[in-house]
């Protein structure tokens, strides 16, 4: 039988990630500490719960087994967590939030800045990556993405829609010919994303304005505000990052103008963690105030 909490907490790691390299990057363990104490779990139950491979750890028909129940487990411990927690109206414990790199870095730091200040018993980690997060490995508590997943047992709540415009810095357009209509984007450089490490259709905006080619490129919206920002070029700017980058302004708002949304998402397990379900209100709340006052300023 398993010892304690923890060999079952570094036995999910491992059977979701199946290696121990991921595991470990997740636990911040050394791979062979964590080798060690999934073999000393096997001693323990007396059954082999990984076919191990050079490709990685790959469950036995047992190891399945002991999955389902430690999943059950697992959520039965942070439903646990979630009542104590409940007791007091304030928020607390930590919780993590994946989100797109754009609203990661643009949106999130002020939103997460006060819900820490009304609830200083709260742990906030922010993960930006430009991917989208897997909530049944639990990579992360709840996710923000900019398209409502249809597979899977997860629960999808619109936040809000945010607009995106063409932009450009004022020294760069000050050396080049004039924009007054989309046409004349072709004598510009473009500023975008790596059309092939884009993750979600929703993102994809070259094919809508009619451009091939883009000279600077990368898969992180941050950078191309910074490229951008530098004189690189005219490249699609969500209009809530202007206010964090002065001397960028938008062009050719008439002619191009794209409107995308940001949906929450959570696991289903978590639907009745009243904990989880407060926190997500009030990010959501948050993330839709900030855009509104953001994208109203001039």
């Amino acid at each position: 039988m398993l010892r304690n909490w923890d060999d079952l907490r570094l036995f999910l790691a491992v059977a979701r990630e199946q290696s121990l390299s991921g595991a470990g990057k997740i636990l911040r363990l050394d791979p062979a500490t964590l080798g060690r104490r999934m073999a000393r779990v096997e001693a323990d139950i007396g059954v082999a719960l990984f076919v191990k491979s050079p490709t990685g750890y790959a469950l036995t028909d047992a190891g399945a087994q002991l999955l389902a129940r430690a999943e059950q487990a697992e959520q039965a411990m942070r439903g646990a967590t979630a009542e104590v927690a409940e007791a007091s109206d304030a928020l607390s414990g930590q919780i993590r939030i994946g989100a797109p790199d754009g609203c990661a870095n643009f949106l999130l730091p002020q939103v997460c800045a006060r819900l820490v200040e009304d609830h200083p018993g709260l742990d906030i980690q922010i993960v930006a990556l430009p991917r989208v997060f897997n909530l049944s490995r639990r990579e992360a508590d709840m996710a923000i993405g900019v398209s409502a997943p249809t597979a899977g047992r997860l629960v999808v709540q619109k936040i809000t829609d945010y607009r995106l415009h063409l932009a450009a810095a004022e020294n760069y357009l000050g050396a080049y010919p004039p924009l007054v209509q989309v046409s004349d984007l072709q004598g510009h450089r473009l500023v975008g994303y790596i059309p092939d490490m884009i993750f979600d259709r929703e993102l994809d905006y070259l094919a809508e304005l009619g451009m091939a080619r883009v000279p600077l490129a990368s898969n992180s919206v941050s950078v191309q505000v910074n490229m951008i920002r530098q004189g690189g070029g005219v490249g699609i700017v969500h209009d809530f990052c202007l206010a964090a980058t002065p001397g960028v302004v938008r062009v050719l708002t008439r002619e191009v103008t794209l409107t995308r949304a940001f949906y929450l998402i959570r696991h289903a397990d978590d639907r009745q963690n009243l904990r989880l379900s407060r926190f997500a209100d009030a990010l959501a709340q948050g993330i839709r105030a900030e855009v509104v006052r953001l994208e109203a300023m001039p």
